[in-house]
């Protein structure tokens, strides 16, 4: 687990050359309504609208020049595309991304306007995933994976270093989105480090809730069907990296699909959110876990 926060210091210098130092801000109304001081980190305010900044030019900007010239190739429901497409163009890297065919169309125009070849591919992330290792085998190009990769993961991790400097103050939890697991793994080792009394718990739609799956097989397990109306972090499977982070660092889980923010009144005090905006809007269909390190 050092090496992981050894790599997450190193990723957070070269993140401050593309992305954003994004506030962390009180949420009032949630506030207000749930009886504790609740913070947002703003990762909406991004170039990208996301955190993906953070861990794709983290991930290429580690690579050696002759990997680069072979040529990138992504996959992505939206976001990580996004921020490929900006690291590549400010290191005058060639990309092409795949992103599935449900893919908003208001995403793949933000990176199409970044110059990047964009193709559309299946109706799921794992869909065109498929396909880009496909391109990749074909091409011999470098895959910068969504979230199962030590690179992009430690990029992803800089968020937290940036949670605890912006709140220096003890925090009872941090709540996190889950996809693929990459923004978990990056934040759970990194505050735990610092922080190991605040509780870290996962959040993912109960429609795709593939951590929770996971973490109840004790290996990574695709689901038979996953929702897209949260297309960010519609993924059919965990990550192996992320898995092998947070994996035996479980309190407890359970999943709901009627889980509303009172719920989480018992935890009073100071609560901060890495996800920004998403996690704690989307908190009435999701599967909650709880994990410790």
């Amino acid at each position: 687990m050092q090496s992981i926060v050894e790599r997450i210091e190193r990723a957070r210098a070269r993140a401050h050359e593309i992305a954003r130092r994004t506030p962390l801000e009180r949420a009032r109304r949630l506030s207000e309504r749930l009886g504790a001081r609740v913070l947002l980190k703003r990762e909406d305010l991004q170039p990208v609208h996301s955190f993906k900044l953070r861990d794709a030019y983290n991930k290429i900007v580690s690579l050696s020049a002759e990997a680069a010239a072979r040529g990138l190739v992504a996959a992505s429901a939206g976001n990580h595309a996004q921020g490929v497409a900006l690291a590549a163009q400010k290191l005058a890297y060639q990309e092409t991304i795949l992103m599935p065919k449900t893919t908003p169309e208001i995403k793949v125009q933000a990176v199409r306007a970044l110059g990047e070849e964009v193709l559309l591919h299946g109706d799921t992330y794992d869909d065109a995933c498929d396909e880009a290792l496909r391109l990749v085998d074909e091409r011999d190009a470098v895959f910068v994976h969504a979230y199962d990769d030590v690179d992009v993961i430690a990029g992803q991790g800089t968020v937290a270093v940036e949670i605890l400097e912006q709140h220096p103050e003890p925090s009872d939890a941090i709540f996190v989105p889950v996809g693929g697991g990459g923004l978990l793994a990056g934040v759970l080792p990194y505050i735990k480090s610092m922080r190991p009394d605040t509780a870290i718990i996962g959040v993912e739609p109960s429609d795709a809730a593939c951590l929770h799956a996971t973490l109840e097989a004790g290996e990574p397990v695709p689901l038979d069907h996953v929702g897209i109306f949260a297309d960010g972090v519609a993924v059919r499977q965990v990550g192996t990296e992320p898995f092998r982070i947070v994996n035996g660092r479980c309190d407890t889980s359970s999943a709901s699909s009627a889980c509303r923010p009172r719920s989480l009144n018992p935890l009073e005090c100071t609560r901060t959110s890495a996800a920004g905006r998403w996690t704690l809007r989307a908190t009435d269909r999701q599967t909650f876990i709880r994990r410790k390190w």
